[in-house]
């Protein structure tokens, strides 16, 4: 038998401003520290390589290339205008 292969994978989320701008304040500190416990662990464990959080709606843009030259939008929105907000690369040990 051979040896599982390690896979890896690419965990996006994505955001939606009006349900943030709900977040109560208050909150924030505990919800941080929660994300990063969740990090520090999946790190430690070598399946998190990564956790990048992008641009908010407001400063969200996708550069496209239009007859050879960029083009830029805002975006990138999925249908709903939710926007990603950020992603996770991983690697899952066998």
């Amino acid at each position: 038998m051979g040896r599982t292969p390690e896979i890896k994978y690419v965990a996006m989320i994505y955001g939606n401003q009006a349900k943030w701008d709900s977040f109560p304040a208050e909150a924030w500190p505990e919800a941080i520290a929660k994300q990063e416990a969740f990090n520090k662990k999946y790190r430690e464990s070598g399946e998190l390589l990564g956790a990048y959080g992008l641009a908010d709606a407001a400063a969200a843009q996708l550069v496209r290339r239009e007859d050879g030259a960029p083009a830029v939008t805002d975006g990138p929105y999925l249908e709903t205008k939710e926007y990603i907000a950020s992603f996770y690369p991983g690697l899952r040990k066998p």
